[in-house]
């Protein structure tokens, strides 16, 4: 488990972060949302022990991590812009890193490259933004490191490439102790990968929450009543978070228990009525604009 407890890092009279205080519960992929400056890119390093905080405190499994090898051996780091040492290849990489990590995985490795179609023996520094980004990743797997912290780890993949690197992700956690720190800015990469997402916005956590928690509390229906009274008599009855008309076709997003919610529609006999998916994007808008912010200005 990673815990951070008030952590504050600032630079000149720049606040980068402020007040962070978050749990990160072991075998959960874990979504660091926010907008560029929020601050996710300062809270990964000062994580990875790259920064040392101005006040508050991080531990790894109960270990500092500030100077400390044995935390740090039990993480690896994806920075948004990889380094790789100069004119090496993919596989010089990979022995360099099996001299770091003792339970590096040169095998893995080599079946990964193959997967990928990335030459083990070609100079990096010839490779474009995706590939190296591919390679970065897939050192970091290998590394068979407990925690992988990943700064914009989908920027840079094409759509096929994404999914792929997804996939790999939740294969390693059916098959090892392994946990995901992803920071992105995009909501819609990690929509489909994440158990938990936190919000950043001006350095500060906006918002830490369970997917599967905000999921089973907002729920997005369409209906068609048979009258207008009927159609208010209903609405009366629901936490109505948004409400979006057209004609007869009312397509509402509302809090509560699912079942009272279908019980207290379907009481109504409507004309037409199904519950509709939500996608994580559409979660945290209503989530945010409970207090008070408007999350299409925070995400892109």
């Amino acid at each position: 488990m990673i815990e951070t407890n008030e952590l504050c890092k600032t630079f000149d009279d720049i606040q980068a972060v402020s007040q962070v205080t978050l749990t990160i519960k072991e075998g959960n992929v874990f979504g660091l949302i926010g907008t560029n400056g929020a601050g996710k890119s300062t809270f990964l390093r000062m994580l990875t022990g790259i920064l040392k905080p101005d006040s508050g405190t991080i531990t790894i499994d109960q270990l500092p991590v500030f100077e400390n090898p044995k935390a740090k051996s039990k993480f690896f780091y994806i920075s948004d812009e990889q380094y790789f040492l100069p004119n090496s290849t993919p596989k010089e990489m990979a022995h360099y890193y099996c001299s770091i990590y003792a339970n590096f995985r040169l095998d893995l490795f080599s079946e990964y490259l193959d997967c990928f179609e990335l030459n083990p023996t070609r100079r990096i520094a010839t490779f474009s933004k995706g590939m190296k980004k591919q390679l970065s990743i897939l050192l970091g797997l290998c590394s068979y490191t407990k925690y992988l912290f990943c700064d914009e780890t989908f920027d840079g993949l094409d759509p096929v490439m994404r999914q792929g690197v997804k996939s790999i992700f939740a294969n390693e956690m059916t098959q090892r102790d392994f946990t995901p720190i992803i920071a992105s800015h995009n909501l819609r990469e990690l929509e489909d990968i994440c158990d938990h997402v936190g919000l950043l916005h001006k350095g500060g956590v906006l918002l830490s929450k369970e997917l599967m928690e905000m999921k089973s509390n907002i729920h997005k229906l369409q209906c068609v009543f048979q009258n207008q009274d009927m159609e208010q008599s209903v609405l009366e009855q629901l936490t109505v978070i948004k409400l979006e008309r057209r004609g007869s076709l009312l397509t509402i997003t509302v809090k509560g228990d699912k079942d009272a919610i279908i019980n207290s529609v379907a009481l109504s006999s409507p004309v037409f009525f199904e519950v509709l998916p939500l996608s994580l994007e559409e979660i945290f808008i209503s989530e945010t604009e409970v207090v008070g912010y408007d999350i299409k200005k925070l995400i892109l």
